[in-house]
């Protein structure tokens, strides 16, 4: 009796990646939820105490990197190592580097441990997505296979809920190290969960033969990496910065005989092939900035919750979380502090730290002093990582909604086709950025703070556009890209991302010379709404290839 398949329902291969996945996002969340906060505190706290600027870099780069190597790890998986291997091998080396973070270190092992979470990454995450497709290319399952990809991000978004509380508990109560040492603990769980459960995987696990139009791995190594590792030294060296940074101009650099890589395979696949390859990479290009507003959770969203949000607990709910150590304590006890944004007066280093003074602690600078706590008494602030758990929240709330109303549509004969879902999304990301203009016009930010429900909302808007974009991108790849390539385009979804990540990561470098707030989220609010609605007269032909390509693979 083959265990994989159910009489009825999902089968269990589903929990298996769902719980995998769970885990290994619980740690993945956790740590970009606090790494922007741990390189901004201040030395005598346990962090870096760098400026805003040179952190988004970091971060901007390591989000980017992360979601760049799944196009080399989903390559190896398809041609040798197989599915399995590479995730088992991935998780290995993002455990490593979590619990490398953890230890107080020199700088330059700080990087080797993001190195390891980032080659890691590339090799696990691909990998699972692809191996839930196989599981759902059976005849039976085909027709639950979007149901299957909204379950699965119903586990990455409760492992990014989850992680938020434990970072915020204990770095406050112990020190930075504890909170990346529980991202280790999570990638170690979802190992633990995923060997357990080969039985119920392992018949998806089939590695595709190379075809003769297959490009060969040295070729790959020739044509692509040589030359993104010389072009991103060229973009390194370069005088002066086109992009902010030395890391921000060779990362774009390295992108571009990558994006000629991904060009070729369009160029030299037969013509059904190439309206598929097409249909792909025209979406694609939408995403990049669908996941450019994305990432702003964990650097512009990060600062602007930090410094510019109301996060004093009501008395209410501090009576209920205090006693689970969420709350950070603020007094007016003279410290050194550090200053964020120039325009409080901020001087800043020329080796990229923030000039720190004695004075009052920065959540107060832009808080009237009649409203400060008086001489003795304390201020309970909602840890700034919690609110990272916002967006999961949404969507744990919204999944059944939005599922419920394309379910209702459709039985009503009006479903919404996957590119006018891309396009639906995109717009309505936008939106989620016009709530920030508002918000950040709504007072002067630097002399009063504003309310939680402005980022609340931005999540909650955010979050509907998640549920039109993400869980379908996923879905997508695995129905519309040649059966050959299907790991290899799952790395070119992912490439989106990286790309999104890092012009988030780009622009909250440049957060500082933005007077206006405002027209900083504009920005992404524009580029989105436009992008959107230039993808409306796209979308019957685009369907036309999506339903063909599905039909093909029947």
């Amino acid at each position: 009796m083959n265990t994989a398949l159910p009489k009825k329902g999902h089968p269990r291969g589903l929990y298996v990646l769902f719980f995998t996945e769970m885990w290994e996002r619980f740690g993945y969340y956790l740590m970009v939820g606090i790494l922007f906060l741990f390189l901004t505190d201040t030395v005598d706290n346990g962090g870096r105490g760098m400026d805003t600027g040179l952190a988004a870099d970091i971060v901007g780069s390591y989000i980017a990197l992360v979601y760049l190597t799944p196009f080399i790890g989903g390559l190896i998986a398809d041609r040798y190592f197989g599915y399995r291997a590479s995730i088992f091998l991935g998780g290995s080396l993002m455990a490593l580097g979590y619990f490398l973070l953890s230890i107080p270190h020199s700088g330059s092992l700080m990087y080797a441990a993001l190195g390891c979470v980032i080659v890691g990454n590339g090799f696990f995450k691909p990998n699972i997505s692809t191996l839930l497709g196989n599981i759902y290319n059976k005849e039976e399952l085909k027709p639950k296979k979007d149901i299957a990809y909204n379950i699965f991000y119903m586990g990455i978004n409760i492992g990014a809920f989850v992680c938020n509380f434990v970072a915020a508990y204990l770095r406050i109560n112990y020190s930075w190290g504890y909170a990346f040492a529980a991202a280790g603990f999570g990638m170690t769980l979802s190992l633990i969960f995923f060997g357990l459960g080969q039985k119920y995987i392992k018949h998806a696990d089939v590695i595709k033969p190379v075809q003769k139009e297959d490009m060969p791995l040295m070729k790959i190594v020739s044509y692509v990496f040589l030359p993104a590792i010389v072009a991103g030294i060229i973009g390194w060296e370069i005088p002066g910065n086109i992009m902010g940074s030395d890391s921000n101009d060779a990362f774009i650099f390295a992108c571009i005989p990558i994006m000629i890589f991904y060009f070729n395979i369009w160029y030299r696949c037969n013509a059904s092939d190439r309206r598929r390859i097409g249909t792909l990479f025209t979406l694609f290009g939408v995403s990049i900035i669908f996941w450019n507003i994305y990432n702003q959770n964990a650097t512009s969203l990060t600062i602007w919750a930090e410094s510019y949000t109301k996060r004093e607990a009501p008395r209410i709910v501090e009576k209920v979380i205090k006693p689970f150590g969420f709350l950070k304590t603020v007094n007016t006890e003279p410290k050194e502090v550090p200053v964020l944004d120039q325009h409080f007066h901020a001087k800043l280093g020329a080796d990229g730290k923030v000039v720190t003074h004695i004075g009052t602690d920065p959540y107060l600078q832009n808080i009237p002093k009649d409203q400060w706590p008086a001489k003795g008494e304390n201020l309970k602030l909602i840890s700034t990582e919690i609110y990272q758990s916002i967006n999961p929240f949404w969507i744990i709330v919204l999944t059944p909604i939005i599922v419920g109303l394309f379910g209702f549509l459709k039985a009503r004969g009006r479903e919404l086709s996957t590119p006018d879902k891309f396009a639906w999304g995109t717009i309505i990301a936008g939106l989620s950025s016009v709530i920030m203009v508002v918000a950040a016009a709504s007072t002067d930010i630097y002399e009063h703070k504003v309310s939680t429900g402005w980022i609340f909302a931005s999540y909650g808007i955010f979050t509907i556009s998640e549920l039109f974009v993400s869980p379908v991108g996923l879905s997508l790849v695995s129905k519309v890209a040649p059966r050959r390539f299907t790991a290899l385009m799952m790395g070119g979804w992912f490439i989106t991302t990286s790309l999104g990540a890092k012009i988030a990561g780009i622009m909250a470098g440049f957060w500082d010379h933005f007077e206006s707030k405002a027209f900083f989220f504009g920005i992404g609010a524009v580029a989105a709404i436009v992008a959107g609605a230039l993808l409306f007269p796209l979308t019957k032909r685009l369907n036309k290839v999506v339903v063909e390509a599905t039909a093909a693979e029947d």
